[in-house]
């Protein structure tokens, strides 16, 4: 390079350069080094691509460019950064011959070096990676994908290093194991042929230095394993089910807790969806599972509802808090609600807490045997049944037993196994118990009658209230101090009720009258009573009248308040009120309901604060079942079940309208009927740019959170079957007019768009690049036939693309002629073909090549028919893409010219 060159701010590189690449697996893939004026030194990665990636991997001899990486993928540089803003065509032989900065002329650091990975590195390894037969996508079998199959890897040499870079790859935090000898199983395909060689800093597996036998001598059970940290990892603690607890987060390895600043049931809905504890039925807060210890790592949380964990939520920074323990959230999830222990039973006895244990196996019930049976096996009974402690352990002699079988024999209990299948015994059927003596117990749950009674008043039913505890001749009330979870869990089993929802503090359901019996309750929550648990002395307290505990149980019903739907509105946020109970929906009366009732809908359901709360029968009259008759609420509770409600169709509803709400997230567009939506500008009237009608206007939809279970429902809306793909970056044209919607997020099974979730109109950051699609299997296009000409001078002329995976790409020139540029002409209906361009002649594509070795007959109707290699194998770069000219774009031409 002449010097005079390094005073220019762009210039054509000298040919005399030396390349090289470092730090990488083979001397075909690394981070990119050239020579100047004696030194060695990188190349910045500002405006690095593929294009060239393809021009060094040429000049070295390595074939085509598979990865063009930036930010130091191959490790940070030391010497000199010597170019910046390499701006290459990608046809040119040397990167010296590519246009940029001067020498040393650069505004990067060593953490933006440009890497490349060219098609002869030599890496075996697919870039493709997965865990397998793992409790979790984070842990298991290590796979990759090679020879167009799945295969395991070998343990030989496979360490933490390695376990690392496979957690950051598959975005799951630190590795905390690296399992050898097949411990995640064997699994049923190949073993890849050959090892791996880390450091631990790679940012991916196939970057690592790899070896490949010729002659494998890895068999199926040296599988490689991985176990991650997934991230963040959270938990349920402090109550008797995994499903339900103070919530508990990881972060820095460090466990901590959640603030209940802003905490309600669509944070709680995450927690049980990350948890696979169903949905949420409670979102507790003032730490009613009990303070945590330790740092409180999340405050101000605002969960939409539909994240997949907790930490992909909107919240303060990590650790910045004004909260202490006393405010620790807390979440019940239906999954909570587990039925009695299947396995075991006691039988025979006065109640369900007293006699014979018998124990499920193999779906037959038997007894266990009373060698060496004593209290601390008895006390594993009572606890397993939720029957609590236990008051005696004994034998029990039966006439008929030798018609029991015996499953058990020899159980020796420590006492505080949760159950009795984990206490040591003989194994199953082998008894010697010929004396025909049978294990008993009595808990203290079986003298229920004894404890002091208590109920539940002011509530929906019996399972719902204000607590009272029945003492001297006289109800009275329990203080609120330390009333938690565990505690009210108690009541719920002595009054048969289910699992506890809720433990509401402060006279929730009102003050009631006469004396405050208990004061300081503290119960372990496997109580088979409330006067079980420990309490000042009776009628000791110092408390006011309003500082009242109340108690909300599953039996109730109340739970059934969580499944809400707003139905016959414009979409999900307005319309008439309908809940689901007894496995149908009815709707609420609206005696009663105004403003404050329908915030509380619009809160549970994620759609802001409330425009409006209709009293009669605007959204039409729904099933005529009325399930709730009437709802009180304060305007200020976080659900519908958190308010007064009178439930499940007394039919005492004087107004005879239905409860209607329209909330401020509503979209004031009606997108119900099939006219009100369209595809447009695809070959089909069920492909193309998504479009809605609104104000009599088209407009289009961003792509933001696009995916084909939003084009799922735009299919089955327009009667055009299921989606085939979800197209963004308005893949069939911009639209024109305004963006109606965006953030789109449907389950699938929605029948209309208007079902589905949406940001409010006009609260939209996009622009038309960023139009939605859909193609849909009623247009009768595969998977794989979208077609389109780009960069010439009309749309019968130009590169040829063709849409796979969601993803546009070009098709490579070998064997390209005249057959196959009529099938394109014909299938985007342009005619006949007039030319077959080959080597790029319509410029270079930028993404994928999908097809190569194309050969059609000239007669079928569409590309995918014809004959080619596996979608995305080729030899070929991007100055081999194919190109066509058809006869209709000569006519549109003409008529450009003569417009």
């Amino acid at each position: 390079m002449e010097d005079a060159s390094v005073e220019c701010s762009e210039s054509h590189i000298s040919k005399i350069g030396r390349l090289q690449l470092l730090d990488g697996p083979s001397r075909c893939a690394g981070r990119v080094e050239v020579l100047h004026d004696q030194r060695w030194g990188t190349i910045c990665d500002d405006g690095w691509d593929l294009a060239d990636a393809n021009v060094v991997c040429r000049q070295l001899g390595c074939g085509t460019a598979v990865l063009a990486p930036k930010a130091a993928h191959y490790g940070r540089g030391q010497d000199t950064i010597w170019l910046d803003d390499v701006n290459c065509t990608g046809m040119e032989e040397s990167i010296f011959d590519c246009k940029a900065s001067a020498w040393g002329d650069n505004n990067c650091y060593h953490g933006e070096d440009a890497g490349v990975l060219c098609s002869d590195s030599g890496v075996p390894i697919s870039v493709e990676l997965r865990l397998v037969n793992g409790s979790t996508r984070c842990n298991g079998r290590v796979e990759v994908f090679h020879n167009d199959t799945w295969a395991a890897l070998c343990d030989h040499g496979w360490g933490m290093a390695e376990a690392q870079v496979v957690c950051r790859q598959l975005g799951c935090g630190e590795a905390l194991l690296a399992p050898i000898g097949s411990h995640f199983g064997q699994g049923y395909g190949q073993m890849w042929p050959g090892n791996i060689n880390c450091t631990g800093s790679e940012s991916a597996l196939f970057t690592c230095k790899t070896r490949h036998w010729s002659n494998s001598t890895c068999h199926p059970w040296t599988s490689a394993g991985v176990v991650c940290a997934e991230g963040d990892q959270i938990r349920l603690v402090n109550y008797g089910s995994r499903c339900a607890g103070r919530v508990e987060i990881l972060h820095n390895k460090l466990w901590g807790t959640v603030c209940d600043k802003n905490w309600d049931l669509l944070d709680a809905n995450v927690v049980c969806r990350q948890l696979g504890c169903g949905r949420a039925l409670s979102a507790p807060g003032q730490a009613q599972f009990g303070q945590g210890t330790g740092i409180v790592w999340l405050d101000g949380m605002n969960c939409t509802g539909f994240e997949y964990s907790l930490s992909a939520c909107s919240a303060k920074p990590w650790g910045i808090t004004s909260c202490d323990h006393w405010e620790d959230a807390g979440v019940v999830c239906s999954d909570s609600i587990i039925p009695e222990p299947a396995h075991l039973r006691l039988v025979n006895g006065s109640h369900r807490c007293a006699g014979r244990v018998e124990v499920l196996h193999e779906e037959m019930w038997g007894a266990v045997c009373d060698h060496a049976w004593d209290k601390k096996d008895a006390e594993v009974v009572c606890r397993q049944l939720g029957c609590g402690t236990v008051l005696s352990a004994s034998g029990e002699a039966h006439l008929d037993a030798g018609s029991h079988r015996v499953w058990l024999d020899n159980v020796s209990c420590e006492g505080t196994e949760p159950a009795l299948m984990k206490c040591r015994a003989s194994p199953w059927g082998k008894s010697s118990c010929s004396h025909g003596k049978h294990a008993s117990v009595v808990c203290s749950g079986s003298a229920v009658s004894s404890f002091a009674p208590v109920r539940l008043v002011g509530g929906p039913g019996r399972c719902a209230g204000r607590l009272e505890v029945f003492h001297n001749e006289q109800w009275g009330t329990v203080c609120d101090d330390r009333w938690e979870i565990p505690d009210a869990a108690v009541v719920c089993r002595q009054l048969d009720c289910g699992v506890v929802i809720s433990a509401p503090l402060r006279a929730y359901f009102g003050h009631g009258q006469g004396p405050m019996w208990l004061d300081d309750v503290n119960c372990t929550g496997t109580e088979a009573a409330l006067s079980e648990c420990k309490f000042k002395g009776w009628g000791i307290h110092n408390c006011y009248q309003h500082e009242v505990a109340s108690v909300v149980c599953s039996g109730s019903g109340i739970s059934d308040l969580v499944d809400l739907r707003l139905v016959n509105g414009s979409d999900k946020c307005s319309g008439r009120l309908e809940v689901f109970h007894d496995q149908r929906w009815g709707t609420v009366c609206a005696d009663g309901w105004d403003l404050a009732e329908a915030y509380v809908v619009c809160r549970q359901l994620g759609c802001g604060a409330a425009r409006s709360a209709s009293s009669f029968s605007q959204f039409g009259e729904g099933p005529h079942l009325t399930w709730v008759d009437a709802v009180e609420c304060t305007g200020m509770e976080r659900a519908l079940f958190e308010c007064k409600v009178k439930l499940w169709g007394a039919q005492s509803c004087k107004s005879k309208g239905y409860a209607s709400v329209v909330c401020s997230a509503a979209v004031d567009i009606d997108l119900r009927s099939p006219e009100a939506l369209r595809l447009v500008n695809g070959p089909h009237r069920c492909s193309g740019r998504v479009e809605v009608f609104h104000s009599q206007q088209w407009g289009t939809v961003c792509h933001d959170d696009w995916d084909l279970n939003d084009a799922n429902v735009v299919c089955r809306q327009l009667d055009c079957g299921t989606a085939v793909s979800a197209l963004r970056m308005s893949s069939f044209g911009r639209g024109s007019g305004p963006i109606w919607l965006e953030g789109v997020r449907c389950r699938g099974t929605e029948a209309t768009l208007a079902e589905c979730p949406v940001k409010p109109r006009g609260l939209h950051g996009c622009s038309h690049l960023e139009d939605a699609g859909v193609v849909c299997s009623g247009s009768g296009m595969s998977n794989v036939s979208t077609l389109r000409l780009v960069d010439g001078l009309s749309e019968c002329a130009g590169r040829v693309e063709v849409f796979y995976n969601n993803e546009w790409g070009t098709v490579c020139d070998d064997n390209w002629d005249m057959s196959d540029a009529a099938v394109v002409c014909r299938q985007l209906g342009c005619g006949t073909a007039l030319s077959a361009p080959g080597s790029a002649r319509f410029g270079w594509g930028s993404s994928r090549i999908w097809l190569d070795e194309v050969s059609c007959t000239g007669e079928e109707n569409d590309i995918s028919q014809c004959k080619a290699k596996t979608w995305g194998v080729h030899n070929c770069h991007h100055g081999e893409d194919a190109g066509v000219v058809c006869s209709d774009a000569t006519l549109l031409l003409m008529w450009d010219a003569g417009g």
